[in-house]
């Protein structure tokens, strides 16, 4: 900022002593705190941000939040200034320079030292999530060092602007630029404009490789765009480490964000992987590749009604003669592949002409004794026969085509409140299924989308297709949802009332067979829908309403009194917690998750409620706690939807002493 200047106040409290940097968001200053108190970073805002006022209301409003988090590998916010047309961020100074810095001075880093960093960052990044905190910023700029460098140093890294990007990303929401660093951007936020906490992993993996090539995966020739959409299109360039090394870089800079580890898990392997390569030297620094290999995708296969013929052949050189050829399209390209399916003519099958008759002709040896001797023999081969299928037990005819009929099913109510019944009619003459299906909701209202699963007519049947009346009904696509479901449907639009119910139908196309066919069609279908939405192994947070089994209410270890208390209610699935993903937080810093509109209707579902005899005190709307007085064991009581007995684990409340 070209008017700030040594010696210049910042607030009542500090004042600017020398800058120390400055990047795309501000400039970082040194300033002097009260006398005896160590000197903090001010990263004050550019001036096009600090003007702002949408964004000058999240910093303010997020200010909790900032000042929350607490971690030894993460650089501490200790105050946010506000001040006129200044916006300023108060941090712990970390006097030995950024990763950045140390990369320029070594440019590579043995492997062990590269990996133990990178762990460290993970623990920062791990905590951050749990308190519903994405960087969305990673890279060396931002990760800063305790003290000066050396080989084995451990415990030096700070992970900084936590939170501060996570702020900033909000308003890029708003542009139609490229906000970010290219180098590492995630390709999700290129193919489909959003990011989530799997971004700072496929981020900490770009870092990884930068330290141990000297060169980030996809750097060259080319602009920004160039270059971000090498994340999408391309692989990166194998390093010469061994291939447990570079099977945990594949898995950080996975394509897909749904397939690349969980902070705490790619914190331990780097750990055990730092371990066992303890003596690897550092790579010299990696030359710039000549090209890079790109992705293999589905090929396009284009089908011709007859063979193509030989480029030598006649049929090529003489146009007239009534082949079919396909047209020339040059050099095969590399996703599509000319491929000739000719068609079998079909001919009637050559049937043997009948031996032409011999009038009066017949064998010597066939006179009268002979004919009587062979009659007998075939009627007592025949008696033998009858007799022998008289002895044997009948077969079973084969079933019969099922009948008009009707079906009901009920299924056991879920945590969430929703209960599902089904009913189906069968009409034999149009072999059709009538499937009418109600959803009932008990405390709150509940939403789609829903799953619902349709089989065939047996185990080997293909699906069934579907004609749904007034909803929106579309295939499950487990690249999308992560939950597995042959013949599954998701039905949005789909909205219950707390104590009524809402009716979905379709009409399926199904030829049953056999008595109770429709009936075991029925529960087939059922059983196969809860055991989709029941799968432990499922990822994601699609179907929450069916797939919600609990909420943890997880607050800190212990708060201060005399401040707002960060309460985070976490989700728990068929396959456990899933931090990653919170269904709400408190106090709240945006709009409500869609799972929590979905299972509860909304911040209006969330009540919380002092469980430790007025040490607590709970706003008017239910939503926001406050610690009051100090208390060694206190605990917090919540009600969300149907989840209406809900705990906290224990916590203290202390002094700010």
């Amino acid at each position: 900022m070209a008017n700030v200047q040594p010696g210049d106040a910042l607030g009542a409290s500090y004042r600017f002593v020398e800058p120390l940097g400055s990047g795309a968001v501000g400039e970082v200053w040194r300033v002097s705190a009260l006398p005896g108190d160590p000197d903090l970073a001010a990263k004050v805002l550019r001036p096009e941000h600090a003007h702002d006022p949408a964004l000058v209301e999240r910093f303010v409003k997020e200010r909790s939040v900032l000042l929350a988090l607490r971690h030894p590998n993460i650089v501490a916010v200790r105050d946010l200034v506000v001040e006129g047309e200044r916006l300023a961020i108060l941090m712990d100074l970390v006097p030995g320079g950024s990763l950045r810095d140390l990369l320029e001075d070594r440019r590579t880093l043995a492997a062990a030292d590269a990996l133990a960093i990178c762990a460290e960052m993970l623990d920062a990044i791990a905590y951050a999530h749990t308190r519903n905190t994405t960087h969305r910023d990673i890279k060396p700029d931002n990760v800063l060092l305790a003290e000066p460098w050396k080989p084995g140093l451990t415990g030096a890294v700070r992970v900084s602007d936590f939170g501060i990007a996570s702020v900033m990303h909000e308003k890029s929401r708003h542009t139609t630029g490229m906000v970010g660093t290219p180098a590492y951007m995630p390709p999700e936020l290129l193919s489909t404009g959003e990011t989530g906490p799997a971004a700072d992993l496929y981020a900490t993996g770009i870092m990884l490789y930068e330290m141990l090539s000297g060169r980030t995966p996809y750097a060259g020739t080319g602009t920004d765009f160039t270059l971000a959409y090498r994340h999408v299109t391309t692989l990166p360039p194998r390093l010469a480490v061994p291939d447990a090394l570079w099977e945990a870089l594949e898995s950080l800079l996975g394509k897909d964000p749904r397939q690349r580890p969980g902070a705490p898990e790619a914190a331990a392997r780097l750990r055990r992987l730092a371990a066992q390569f303890a003596d690897l030297p550092a790579l010299p620094l990696a030359a710039q590749p000549e090209d890079f290999q790109p992705l293999d995708r589905p090929a396009t296969v284009l089908r011709g009604a007859a063979a193509a013929p030989d480029p030598g052949s006649d049929a090529v050189q003489d146009s007239g003669s009534g082949a079919s050829v396909l047209p020339e399209l040059g050099p095969v390209g590399q996703h599509t592949v000319v491929r000739s399916m000719p068609r079998s003519e079909l001919r009637p099958r050559p049937q043997p002409a009948p031996a032409p008759a011999r009038a009066g002709w017949r064998p010597a040896w066939l006179h009268g004794k002979a004919i009587a001797l062979i009659a007998g023999g075939l009627v007592a081969a025949i008696a033998i026969v009858i007799g022998a299928m008289a002895l044997a037990k009948p077969e079973t005819p084969a079933a019969a085509p099922a009948a008009d009929s009707t079906a009901s099913q009920q299924d056991a109510p879920l945590p969430s409140g929703l209960s599902v019944s089904r009913s189906a009619q069968y009409d034999a003459q149009a072999h059709e299924v009538k499937l009418t299906i109600t959803y009932a909701a008990q405390k709150a209202p509940l939403g789609g989308p829903f799953l619902e699963v349709l089989p065939g007519a047996s185990a080997s049947a293909s699906c069934p297709p579907a004609t749904w009346e007034k909803i929106e009904a579309t295939r499950n696509q487990p690249s999308l949802t992560g939950i597995s479901a042959t013949c599954g449907w998701s039905l949005a639009g789909i909205t219950v009332p707390a104590k009524g119910s809402v009716e979905a139908s379709a009409r399926i196309p199904v030829e049953l067979v056999g008595v109770n066919a429709l009936e075991q069609w029925l529960e087939a279908s059922a059983a196969a829908t809860t055991a989709a939405v029941s799968d432990p192994a499922a990822a994601g947070s699609a179907y929450p309403v069916q797939r919600l089994r609990d909420i943890k209410v997880v607050t800190p270890a212990r708060t201060v009194s005399q401040t707002a208390l960060p309460v985070t209610l976490v989700p728990v699935w068929p396959g456990g917690e899933d931090v990653l993903n919170p269904l709400y937080t408190s106090p709240s810093t945006g709009k409500a998750s869609a799972m929590l509109a979905a299972v509860a209707g909304g911040e209006k579902g969330v009540r919380f409620s002092d469980g430790c005899s007025g040490s607590l005190a709970v706003s008017a709307d239910g939503l926001v706690v406050t610690a009051l007085s100090v208390t060694p064991n206190c605990i917090l009581r919540a009600g969300v939807g149907n989840f209406t007995d809900l705990a906290s684990d224990p916590f203290g409340i202390t002094t700010r002493g």
